[in-house]
């Protein structure tokens, strides 16, 4: 497995990339198809949260899906060693999850309908300003779209996308369906139960 150590705003010492390796060398019995591993340690000056100081974030690629943790601390090291716990139990419980054969579709339960659309308001007679803000035309005061991303995606079964929401420490993962080939939504609920969401486009 390859490691590359970075740093923005902050010097790598010769220690912590010996310190990244000896953890991430403890990783083999959870991945076995991790090809590179990759550390950035990001700091930022004049936070006002002097104990988030220094953000890391560890990424492991490979064959499988992408996995990646991070945490924020006052030092680097503290911080790695936190987004080190965050990424060993992340893999811990995908581990444990594909582990256990009992695992059904039946213990997931229905996704909570969703709620009726309130009715929409009365147009105020009065003017509303108009703003154009990166490209979007804002009326009074937002919503404003701050970020957008275009992702390709193949489509996954829902074991595939529990594991992808699993391994990034995600609360959701947003996926296509590879047997209705619907948009699809699966989230956490509580402990190992699930719910899921699928779309139905229609014209």
């Amino acid at each position: 497995m390859d490691t590359v150590v970075q740093g923005r705003h902050c010097q790598i010492t010769d220690n912590f990339k010996e310190l990244v390796n000896d953890r991430l060398n403890t990783l083999e019995k959870f991945v076995d198809r991790v090809i590179r591993a990759e550390v950035l340690a990001t700091a930022t000056e004049g936070r006002r949260q002097p104990d988030q100081a220094v953000r890391v974030e560890i990424t492991l690629i490979g064959k499988g899906p992408v996995v990646r943790a991070e945490a924020a601390a006052d030092d680097k090291t503290v911080a790695f060693e936190r987004a080190f716990d965050r990424l060993k139990a992340q893999l811990r419980k995908a581990a444990d999850r594909r582990r256990n054969h009992n695992y059904s579709l039946r213990t997931m339960g229905r996704a909570p309908e969703p709620e009726a659309a309130p009715a929409a308001a009365p147009e105020s007679p009065k003017a509303v300003p108009v703003r154009t803000m990166a490209g979007l035309e804002v009326q009074g005061d937002g919503p404003l779209v701050v970020r957008e991303k275009d992702f390709a995606a193949e489509p996954l079964t829902l074991a595939q996308a529990l594991d992808e929401m699993e391994l990034v420490g995600h609360d959701f993962f947003l996926y296509v369906d590879q047997e209705s080939k619907k948009p699809s939504v699966v989230y956490r609920r509580k402990a190992y139960d699930y719910g899921v969401i699928h779309l139905t486009v229609t014209e």
